[in-house]
């Protein structure tokens, strides 16, 4: 063999490793972020999702931001559970004005309750807010008479039904946070999108 071939064959060699890492490599993080972006409770997501035509990923990126996926999570403001629902929000909904179950607010640590109504929450929200998902997402972390305050004021409003600026620090970052968990999903997950 001469010299000429031997390089040849070496970078060919190289060539076939490095891609066969790249893949591999490429496999791991895929993995590393589906870990962290999972799809737990999927039946459930998928029944509130065509109960309330609200898409799989927008519900799993809220309960990503949400709770990261803790039943049992509780925020320092007293939300609770997958979806963290204050309470008086769940009661509310839960009423005659809405899906007429009139549920115990105990009910909002059950994964599927949870799921079902803060979907349920996220479906109005839309409706409400002009069908504008980022108003809608705003409106779940501040609430509806924030949202609807902003959206009068010349200073917020993009003039279409939506913000052009949201004026909370916090949920600015919320929106973005579920913004970029949907395109996280909608990555690793095509298929349910």
């Amino acid at each position: 063999m001469t010299q000429q071939t031997k390089r040849i064959i070496a970078i060919l060699l190289i060539f076939c490793l490095s891609i066969g890492g790249g893949i591999l490599i490429n496999e791991i993080w895929t993995d590393i972020e589906r870990r962290l972006y999972p799809v737990d409770y999927g039946e459930i997501i998928t029944n509130a999702s065509e109960e309330f035509d609200v898409p799989e990923y927008i519900i799993y990126a809220t309960v990503k931001v949400e709770s990261d996926f803790d039943p049992d999570a509780v925020s320092t403001k007293g939300a609770l559970g997958l979806m963290q629902m204050m309470p008086s929000t769940f009661e509310w909904l839960t009423g005659d004005d809405h899906l007429d179950e009139n549920l115990s607010t105990r009910r909002l640590d059950d994964p599927e309750v949870s799921i079902r109504y803060g979907t349920y929450y996220l479906s109005y929200l839309y409706k409400k807010f002009n069908y504008n998902w980022d108003t809608a997402f705003a409106a779940y972390n501040a609430g509806e008479g924030n949202v609807t305050k902003w959206l009068s004021d010349e200073k917020y409003s993009d003039g279409n039904g939506g913000l052009s600026d949201i004026p909370y620090k916090e949920t600015k970052k919320y929106v973005k946070k579920i913004n970029d968990a949907i395109e996280n999903y909608k990555k690793l997950y095509p298929v349910n999108t």
